[in-house]
């Protein structure tokens, strides 16, 4: 069973990133590009068939190690 782990910053921190990614985006000629958040996805394969289990597994692995939760919010998804 495969967990997605998305993670991205909370509305209101800074994204150094994703400003930069922006600006270089704008001076390549995109013009049509707004804002830029960036984040990062980690994809974990789990044991066993239960999605709800997985599911709980992966959101508390992401609470205790993948994300800082002071300044990031995640969602969690799971592939059979």
């Amino acid at each position: 069973m495969k967990a997605i782990v998305t993670i991205m910053l909370k509305d209101g921190v800074l994204d150094p990133q994703g400003k930069a990614i922006g600006h270089a985006l704008n001076n390549l000629g995109f013009a049509q590009v707004g804002e830029v958040r960036m984040g990062k996805i980690i994809e974990l394969e789990l044991a066993g068939t239960d999605a709800a289990q997985a599911k709980s597994e992966a959101e508390e692995m992401a609470r205790k190690l993948l994300a800082n939760t002071v300044i990031e919010s995640f969602k969690v998804e799971v592939a059979g």
